[in-house]
């Protein structure tokens, strides 16, 4: 299983070098986590850079993916691992999705390095 963070989703949408690490992995999207959280940060963007349709047409990419929505008992995780590792509050989302999947994260945000199941690519 793997989760794609929201940075990555905006290089794949912008189609920069970045976007070819995790191209091999969308193929393959029935192994896809999609937290809610990372369709509110991706669709937010895209609607602040291109038009409404766009984002729309992008984000509903994203549902062939299992999307992992926001429950109480990891919304219990999330503030836990957000309190340990210093998280802001939607990557302690992220986080505890990637965990409670033993998925892999793909992410390029310095938050995340170093943690446990999470492949951190240098922007």
């Amino acid at each position: 299983m793997n989760v794609i963070d929201s940075s990555f989703w905006l290089e794949y949408y912008s189609d920069t070098k970045y976007a070819d690490y995790i191209s091999e992995v969308l193929v393959r999207m029935k192994e896809v986590v999609v937290p809610t959280i990372v369709v509110v940060e991706v669709f937010k963007k895209l609607i602040t850079v291109s038009d409404e349709t766009t984002a729309i047409i992008f984000v509903t990419q994203m549902r062939k993916g299992i999307i992992a929505e926001l429950n109480y008992d990891l919304s219990l995780d999330a503030a836990y691992l957000g309190k340990e590792y210093k998280l802001p509050l939607a990557d302690s989302i992220i986080y505890a999705t990637t965990l409670k999947y033993n998925a892999t994260l793909y992410t390029l945000d310095k938050h995340f390095k170093g943690l446990k199941n999470v492949q951190f690519y240098e922007k």
